[in-house]
């Protein structure tokens, strides 16, 4: 969430630029503005209580010992008002920063100065085009139908298990799922990413740490008996690994990786748009995860970037990179660049990553410090970014790597498949 020094200090930048997400944040700006008021304003009477209960209290010690215990006694009557004050204070203090945090957690990140205003997906600014868009030969197929016709993925069959959105690989379909989970991540540590495995279930605080609570709640699949909920991305328990810690400032930068199935409830989607791989509830995904000082957040994100498009022009697909309008941009995130891979059987563009730099938003949450250099806490930066996810580059490949004798394998991934076509 975002500071209250900062949404202070800064009103009209904070409202002038959340309206490049088409909102009108004047009126929960206010709010944070008049409960941070009265919060420091009944701080200040509690720190005053205490220090006179503290200071008659050393007085009646004094008085006892200088045999004035009459003094004393009548002063005991005044602690007991203090402590029954103290109470309420503290009462009406944490129901006050219950309420301030409430409001703040409404309040979306600020869009980077970049950011282009817009409505939605339509407006995106598209900053980056690479790879040739292959001709496929006619009677070519979408990957649902190859998946069929080769038999490397059964939509029916996981619908029977589960229900939609869950597919099963079968064969060189699950051979292939396997080679790119590799090789995401053997390029990720080969990049200076530490490999995690990480939980797939996390706790209620660090769904809020990262932002997934209380703003995508609804899509997140909840365990109701345990209080715990399935994992959207390794982002969630891989960011809250720095959940209230306080590093060294030596100890940035610092970058993690892992694999991890993904949950997703998607309520609402529907249409041809979702057939297939297009938009699954379970999926895979390698993520990269980086914890960085502020001053070099954007270098690290140019860095995340490169590193996306190394994958890509190595698995020779064509792809084009977005900077997200304000409209599309997630709750958390100043700043995104989308990937998206060219589905040459559906004539369309795929979403495959989302490359992020949320700067002090999540670490706020997290309470996740850094010592600078003046030996003081301060908030780190946090980013995120698919490195990739697995479904729509699966799609990718299947379409644009079609021939009439069966679909290649990329040179890059046959080291790890043990085969070079699915036929």
């Amino acid at each position: 969430m975002l500071q209250i020094p900062f949404i202070r200090e800064n009103k009209a930048l904070v409202i002038s630029r959340l309206e490049k997400r088409n909102m009108d944040a004047s009126e929960m700006v206010n709010a944070v503005i008049v409960l941070d008021e009265e919060r420091r304003a009944l701080q200040t009477e509690l720190d005053n209580t205490l220090a006179e209960s503290n200071a008659i209290s050393k007085e009646i010690g004094i008085l006892y010992k200088s045999g004035q215990a009459d003094k004393a006694n009548s002063l005991k009557a005044r602690t007991t008002e203090l402590k029954d004050t103290t109470k309420t204070l503290n009462e009406a203090l944490n129901a006050k920063v219950e309420a301030l945090n409430e409001q703040l957690y409404k309040i979306p990140n600020v869009p980077n100065e970049t950011v282009p205003a817009g409505n939605s997906e339509d407006d995106n600014e598209e900053v980056f085009r690479e790879g040739t868009i292959p001709t496929l030969f006619d009677g070519a197929l979408p990957h649902w139908e190859l998946a069929k016709k080769y038999d490397i993925i059964d939509f029916e069959l996981g619908n029977k298990i589960t229900g939609a959105g869950f597919p099963v690989y079968k064969g060189k379909g699950a051979r292939l799922q396997r080679a790119l989970i590799a090789y995401f991540l053997d390029k990720n540590t080969a990049a200076g990413y530490t490999e995690y495995q990480l939980p797939l279930l996390v706790n209620e605080a660090s769904g809020y740490g990262t932002g997934q609570l209380p703003d995508k709640e609804g899509q997140m699949y909840h365990v109701t008996n345990d209080n715990l909920y399935l994992i959207p991305t390794a982002e969630v328990p891989g960011t809250n690994i720095f959940r209230d810690v306080v590093l060294n400032a030596d100890e940035l930068p610092i970058g993690i990786t892992g694999y991890t199935p993904c949950f997703r409830r998607e309520a609402g989607s529907y249409g041809a748009h979702v057939r297939g791989l297009n938009r699954l509830h379970q999926f895979d995904k390698v993520e990269i995860l980086r914890v960085e000082h502020p001053d070099n957040s954007y270098k690290a994100l140019d860095g995340m970037v490169d590193h996306v498009k190394e994958i890509l022009q190595e698995l020779k697909l064509p792809y084009r990179i977005l900077r997200l309008c304000g409209g599309d941009l997630g709750f958390t995130s100043a700043l995104t660049f989308d990937f998206e891979v060219f589905s040459t059987a559906q004539d369309r563009w795929l979403e495959i990553s989302s490359v992020s730099n949320f700067e002090t938003f999540q670490a706020n949450r997290l309470k996740l410090r850094f010592k600078n250099s003046d030996g003081k806490n301060e908030l780190a930066h946090t980013l995120n970014g698919s490195s990739l996810a697995l479904p729509r580059v699966l799609a990718g490949i299947l379409e644009n790597y079609q021939t009439e004798k069966g679909i290649e394998i990329p040179e890059v991934l046959i080291p790890y498949t043990g085969f070079s076509i699915i036929d």
